[in-house]
């Protein structure tokens, strides 16, 4: 079977997979697109992302344009792309919108692999809206890039169900594998001639926008269930005697709860807090402003609350 010249662009955690089933496939990454080092920790320091990281680890060429579409690093990554002359070029979180002249350079296209249901959840945060939003199922569906966001033609879709308990990290790191899979088949179809693009149905399409840190204080006014579902998909806040405590795991309790304002501490052993629609949560993890993530019962060793308490 021929052996395919392939581009890959990808950033975060959630591309390595990827990168690493096409490195040990039979065909040659012959470049790797990221975007920019950033500085992180105490001191700073530039970062190479994940993808770049594991592309020097194998002797991979690496490219970081701080742009694809404007100004001389853009016109500087199209000449490198020509020069790769790449059959396909795959896309995974990359970060960057191709401007159609790249996406009509190689001989197969590109390909995206999207980490949802398409055409549900178009967008940069698909695993974190399909968590919020109770969805029982997700999945990942590879895809013909065109001009749109996340509106090619679809290809391969895997599927999986989603526990009512499941984070979102938990899940990423599922639909990151799931996603390397989804690909090699994608690849795999692709040199076989059989891969039939299915147009997306428009009308059941929804935008996944980026998470903003507003999105995050929790209104326990709100019901039991949205509020739990919301802590799992992007990690809560509350404010509890004038300090924030995050909020990063919680379940939900069979208790009902009458003539308690919602957001109280109905149970201080426990850490159970009444919602607005009379049910409970009970908070597994939480941090505590200025220290680190721990299990609740850890917390309430130096933190001594009682029932009544309200959270702001």
């Amino acid at each position: 079977m021929v052996k395919l010249n392939i581009v890959f662009m990808g950033t975060p955690d959630f591309a390595v997979p990827c990168l690493n089933a096409l490195i040990d496939s039979d065909d040659n990454v012959v470049g790797v697109f990221t975007q920019p080092d950033k500085p992180k920790g105490r001191g700073y320091k530039l970062q190479p992302t994940p993808v770049k990281a594991v592309a020097q680890e194998h002797g991979i060429d690496v490219y970081q344009p701080v742009s694809l579409k404007k100004g001389d690093d853009a016109q500087e990554a199209f000449k490198i792309l020509k020069e790769l002359n790449p059959d396909l070029i795959i896309v995974v979180a990359y970060g960057q919108i191709l401007p159609k002249h790249i996406l009509d350079l190689p001989k197969y296209g590109c390909i995206n692999i999207h980490a949802s249901i398409l055409p549900k959840y178009r967008g940069a945060a698909p695993i974190q809206w399909c968590v919020m939003n109770g969805d029982k199922k997700t999945g990942v569906t590879s895809m013909l890039m065109e001009e749109g966001l996340d509106t090619g033609d679809m290809l391969i879709t895997a599927e999986t169900d989603i526990d009512i308990n499941e984070t979102v990290s938990e899940l990423h790191d599922r639909l990151s594998e799931m996603g390397s899979d989804v690909l090699i088949k994608t690849i795999e179809a692709l040199k076989e001639g059989k891969l039939n693009p299915q147009k997306q149905d428009d009308s059941k399409s929804c935008y996944a926008p980026m998470i903003t840190k507003d999105m995050c204080r929790i209104d326990f006014s709100d019901t039991a269930i949205n509020i739990h579902n919301k802590i799992r998909a992007i990690t809560g806040y509350t404010i509890l005697n004038g300090k924030r405590l995050k909020l990063y795991r919680t379940q939900i309790c069979d208790r009902v709860v009458s003539g308690c304002e919602c957001g109280s501490i109905v149970d201080e052993k426990s850490l159970t807090v009444v919602c607005g629609d009379g049910k409970c949560i009970t908070l597994l993890e939480v941090q505590p402003e200025g220290s680190k993530r721990m299990k609740t019962e850890d917390f309430l060793r130096g933190n001594k609350l009682t029932a009544g308490i309200k959270f702001e």
